[in-house]
Parts: structure tokens; C-alpha cells; sequence
């Protein structure tokens, strides 16, 4: 970073710890004031202006935080404690800087403080909360209890352990939560003995992590549903393959003659001499060819309802090229000799194969479960 630039990055910070706060105090930003006021002592203890600032705004700031906490308690606004909580925080926030600071308290000796008063607004505040999640649980419905739970957890952040906030939390929770059993995904084949239990796990990873047990949207395999007796869950999502073929096998051979001429270097300058080098080259390539589709459906549990029916295609191809070559080595390029290098490999197993072509199957498949179930995480 050059120096240019670190200048406009600290700019703001230098502009801040150089005021005296002054005009923030004109404009009626009071707390500001103090701030920039205080900040500007910390390094210039005898600065007249701050010293003024701090003298005349701080009681003024207090009459004003007094003003807002009358306002937010004596009004019908919801969640007024919190308001109160919020004002308090700031009056102790500048009783604070004002203790750690030696020239403004030599002029506010014994700044406000709240501490009882601010125990007692977190308890009200945390009540307002709770009372708000019971009228909203009450309701009966998913998008009701999901308010429920919010509110619910804010009490708990207020005061942890408020009543029994957390069995509640767990009740809203357990009202306003998603249940989506994944199935296995089937591979109905007479050729081949193949197993998607790789491409099932990566599936069910992927909405485990997308969605972890704290969202509203809760994935089980049938094991899991089992266990824990989802009689009734609200989606179900079904995997089919089918329509592939595994180990379709493609040979080409390819021969090439190859002739190379090098300029050879010698004594006598006034003649070019090239030296010209032969070789018979022969290609192979082996492929395998492998594809198939994929059908998912989303099926609401509840009405029977086919929600998505999509299905994804998905191929691999492995190639293996390798050379034998007859004559001079020097004919052949770079590229060709390294392929003279190479050896024929055996075929990849079937099962192998099925895993590569499921891959971007599994790409396709993660994004398309994502956008459907985002809309109710």
C-alpha cells in the first residue's frame, strides 16, 4: 500500500481524533460531541475547545438520553425496553470514556451510570420478549411459530435461561421446521452391479451443510426418520438413474510417417548442412464412454402434490493415449515422445466410472435442491 493510500484510509480516524467536537455539539449530536471531545483530551490534555465541549454538552447530553427514556417507556411501542436498554448503554458507554480520561474528569467528576436501572430494563425487556413469542406460538401456524422461536431467542439473549425460554425455543422450533426425508438414490440395471451410495452421501452432506439443524429446514434419511418417528414429514425427494450405459469402449489407431531435417552446425561456414531424421509413428487412443440421467422428484407429503420432476444428464469419458514409434528418436516431437512413454492401461472398474459421470450430475442436482428449498429455510 502506498503512502497516498494509507493517508485515505486514515484520514477518517485522524479527522475524528482531531476534532473537538464542537460542531457535532451545534448540530445537537450530542454523544458524538462528547466523544470527539474526550478522544481529543486523551492526547491534548489542556485543549480549550474540547474542555468546553465536554463542560457544556455532557448536560446536555444527559437531559437529552433522559428525554428519550421518558419518550420510549411512557409510549405503546413494542419492545420499548429494549429502546431503553440501547440509551442506557450509551450514557455508561460516555461514562466510561469519561472515567479513563484525566482532563474530562477533572471537569464531570461522577458521570451518570446505570446499572440497577439497567438490570431491571433487561428484565423488562427480555419479559416483552417472551410474552410476544407465547402470543405468537399460540397461533398454531408454521409461520407464527417461527416468529415465536425468533422472539423467543432474543429473550434468551437478553437474560439466557429467562423462564423456560429454551423448552420453548424448542417447541417454536420444532412447529416451524421443514421435515425432508431423502431417499436413496435407486440404480435399476440388469448389466451392471452398481452402487450410488457415494453419490447419495454427497447429496445428503451437501443439504446437511447447506441447512444444519439450526435452520428451518431439517433433511433425514428414511433410517433417520425412522428413528426418530417422522410419521409425517413435508417433502419427500426420490433419485432415480437410469437410461445410462457404463464402459463403452472406443479404440482408434493412428500411423504417421515423420520426417525431421536439423541444421547441423560445422566449421566451415559458407555451407548449410542438415542432417535428416525418419521415424514411424503409431498412435493409439482407448476411450471409454460412460452417461446416463438422473430423475429427481420433490413430492409434497402432505397433498401429493409433484413439486419437481427433473431430470439431469451426466457422462466421463476416460482416455488413455500411448505410442510406439520405429527409427530415430529425434523425429518425433516433444508431445510425441512423451506418448512413447506411456504404457496401455487397464479399463477403470465399472463402479469407477459410475462415480465420474455422477459428478456433474451432483453439481446440477446440489443447485437445483438449493433454490427449491432455499425459499423456506
Amino acid at each position: 500500500m502506498n503512502k497516498q493510500n494509507l493517508f485515505l484510509l486514515l484520514l477518517p480516524f485522524l479527522l475524528f481524533s482531531c476534532s473537538t467536537g464542537k460542531k457535532s455539539l451545534q448540530k445537537g449530536n450530542y454523544y458524538q460531541a462528547i466523544t470527539q471531545a474526550v478522544e481529543r483530551l486523551k492526547s491534548k490534555p489542556d485543549n480549550e475547545k474540547a474542555l468546553t465541549v465536554v463542560k457544556e454538552g455532557y448536560p446536555m447530553a444527559m437531559e437529552w438520553s433522559q428525554e428519550e427514556l421518558d419518550l420510549a417507556l411512557s409510549s405503546n411501542s413494542a419492545f420499548k425496553w429494549e429502546q431503553a436498554i440501547n440509551t442506557m448503554h450509551q450514557v455508561n458507554r460516555l461514562s466510561e470514556l469519561i472515567r479513563s480520561t484525566p482532563a474530562a474528569r477533572k471537569i464531570i467528576s461522577n458521570p451518570k451510570t446505570y446499572t440497577s436501572e439497567l438490570n431491571m430494563a433487561y428484565e423488562k425487556a427480555a419479559e416483552e420478549r417472551y410474552q410476544a413469542g407465547i402470543h405468537f406460538i399460540e397461533q398454531n401456524t408454521r409461520e407464527a411459530a417461527r416468529t415465536a422461536f425468533n422472539h423467543f431467542q432474543k429473550a434468551d439473549q437478553l437474560i439466557p435461561g429467562y423462564e423456560n425460554v429454551l423448552q420453548e425455543m424448542e417447541t417454536a422450533k420444532e412447529m416451524a421446521t421443514y421435515k425432508v426425508i431423502v431417499e436413496a438414490a435407486t440404480v435399476q440395471s440388469r448389466t451392471y452391479k452398481l452402487s450410488s451410495e457415494f453419490f447419495y452421501n454427497q447429496v445428503f452432506e451437501f443439504l446437511n451443510n447447506k441447512y444444519p439443524e439450526r435452520s428451518f429446514v431439517n433433511f433425514y434419511s428414511p433410517q433417520q426418520a425412522e428413528r426418530f418417528q417422522i410419521q409425517h414429514p413435508d417433502f419427500i425427494v426420490q433419485m432415480e438413474f437410469f437410461d445410462f450405459s457404463v464402459g463403452n469402449v472406443v479404440r482408434n489407431e493412428k500411423e504417421e510417417q515423420l520426417t525431421k531435417r536439423i541444421k547441423v552446425e560445422t566449421k566451415d561456414t559458407t555451407r548449410v548442412t542438415y542432417t535428416t531424421y525418419k521415424a514411424k509413428l503409431k498412435t493409439f487412443s482407448d476411450k471409454v464412454i460412460s452417461g446416463g440421467r438422473l430423475n429427481y422428484r420433490i413430492i409434497d407429503f402432505n397433498t401429493d402434490n409433484l413439486l419437481r420432476d427433473n431430470l439431469i444428464p451426466g457422462s466421463f469419458t476416460w482416455e488413455n493415449r500411448y505410442a510406439i514409434f520405429v527409427g530415430d528418436e529425434e523425429a518425433l516431437s516433444d508431445e510425441q515422445f512423451a506418448l512413447t512413454k506411456n504404457k496401455t492401461l487397464p479399463l477403470p472398474p465399472h463402479q469407477d466410472l459410475f462415480i465420474e459421470f455422477t459428478r456433474p450430475i451432483y453439481e446440477r442436482l446440489s443447485s437445483d435442491l438449493d433454490q427449491f428449498f432455499r425459499r423456506y429455510r
